[in-house]
């Protein structure tokens, strides 16, 4: 089950709890720490340029600690409850980690939050884009969650 770390997915992980509970299926938690873009170096001099590559690599670096610890602590409230449940945090573009994580391992169900928020028809009608391309994917059922 994708998880932005927001309190979407924290509902969105409630409900592959529930379903869990029910057959004891096993829940993984994937996390996408964007990948951040360098930032441009060329204006600065080669002191400066090296000063902010560094400390923009440990931000980087750090991004992913806070991800993991955030993850692990979730996933070991919901163990302490007998869930089998695991976290796997991974760099990239959320859209395209996921659907190639979809694409090449075997789910049973996808539970996920559903992050786009639109009215009337237009709601019924969208998805966000990391939700419509793992829908569209096809590989199991899909459970969007509206948070």
């Amino acid at each position: 089950m994708p998880h932005a770390g927001s309190a979407a997915g924290d509902k969105a992980l409630k409900h592959a709890v529930h379903i869990a509970k029910f057959d004891s299926s096993e829940i993984l938690v994937l996390h996408v720490v964007e990948q951040l873009q360098r930032p441009p170096t060329f204006a600065l001099s080669g002191t400066e340029s090296k000063s902010l590559v560094k400390e923009f690599k440990k931000a980087a670096k750090q991004s992913v600690i806070n991800s993991e610890k955030e993850m692990k602590t979730k996933v070991e409230h919901y163990k302490l409850q007998n869930i089998n449940i695991k976290y796997k945090v991974v760099v990239g573009y959320a859209d395209e980690v996921i659907t190639k994580y979809v694409k090449n391992h075997k789910f049973e169900l996808i539970v996920m939050a559903k992050r786009k928020k639109l009215s009337g028809l237009r709601r019924l009608l969208s998805l966000g884009s990391v939700s419509r391309k793992v829908v569209e994917i096809g590989k199991c059922p899909v459970l969007l969650i509206d948070a």
